[in-house]
């Protein structure tokens, strides 16, 4: 496991990656869904969230 994580550290730690991480943040971390926001739209948002977590997770750990 130690070795995807160090890929992911490397991986977003290039100008490319920073800019895409922060991107993803932007779409998912940082969106708001209105009052009128479906059950499947909040499910929805909620795995994107989770799987930025978990690459952000992975980047620490391979640092």
């Amino acid at each position: 496991m130690k070795d995807i994580e160090q890929n992911y550290a490397r991986t977003f730690a290039t100008t490319s990656g920073i800019a895409v991480l922060k991107h993803l943040r932007k779409i998912t971390i940082e969106r708001v869904l209105g009052p009128d926001a479906t059950d499947a739209q909040l499910r929805s948002l909620e795995a994107q969230r989770a799987l930025i977590h978990q690459i952000e997770t992975l980047i620490e750990r391979g640092k």
